[in-house]
């Protein structure tokens, strides 16, 4: 038993597994909140009316959603540096990641807009609110409601693909598990190492999402 899974070897591979997680984390945080900014930037160019802002949001939608994560990712980190625009092995996969994100949660701001109903756009219109004052204060709340579960799908996701970053050399942490793997030999430990990490740190984000969703749904459900 102690050959099969030697708990003193992941004992002292633990701290470097957590600077992987560490980094894990931060790219990932990073990447969702700069993936949420695109993805309301890209649903107000789509919901503009507008052409010249609808064509290019449907554009990056299709194209990002047509191509895979590894290839997008070694266009940034590769191809660009072709056209000047260098970028480390860390903010290349901040921003693929965050591309990436931006356009699924693109079409769930957008979608979660679309599915306020007419009526209540009346009622705003009624009561002599501004546009921008329904967009905000009303529009927006009702909106994230009902976008919150695909969006936090997205961003689990996001965390799960980080650990295609490995193939640019950033030192994740399914980055050091190969890299110590290649070196040791201990497989089993360290991907159950890894393994428990991303269920821990997913279970938590799906356990925040559900406080969100019941703190969101209260004004509705309040008798």
């Amino acid at each position: 038993m102690t050959d099969f899974f030697d708990w003193a070897y992941l004992y002292d591979t633990l701290p470097a597994l957590l600077r992987g997680l560490e980094m894990t984390l931060i790219v990932s945080t990073l990447g969702i909140a700069l993936s949420l900014a695109i993805g309301a930037l890209g649903a107000t160019m789509r919901l503009s009316g507008r052409k010249a802002l609808v064509w290019p949001a449907r554009a990056y939608v299709a194209f990002i959603r047509n191509t895979p994560l590894l290839v997008q990712l070694f266009f940034i980190f590769y191809g660009l540096p072709a056209i000047g625009m260098r970028f480390s092995a860390f903010w290349s996969g901040v921003i693929c990641l965050a591309v990436w994100g931006g356009a699924y949660h693109l079409e769930s701001f957008r979608a979660g807009y679309l599915g306020v109903s007419a009526g209540v756009k009346e009622a705003s219109g009624a009561l002599g609110l501004r546009s921008w004052h329904y967009a905000v204060l009303i529009a927006l709340p009702i909106a994230l409601r009902t976008a919150v579960p695909s969006m936090v799908n997205t961003s689990i996701a996001m965390l799960k693909n980080s650990s295609y970053l490995q193939a640019i050399g950033l030192a994740e942490m399914t980055f050091v598990a190969i890299d110590r793997i290649a070196l040791e030999f201990r497989t089993i430990e360290l991907f159950a190492a890894i393994c428990v990490f991303y269920l821990v740190i997913v279970l938590a984000m799906s356990a925040g999402a559900a406080l969100l969703e019941s703190y969101l749904q209260r004004p509705f459900t309040a008798r």
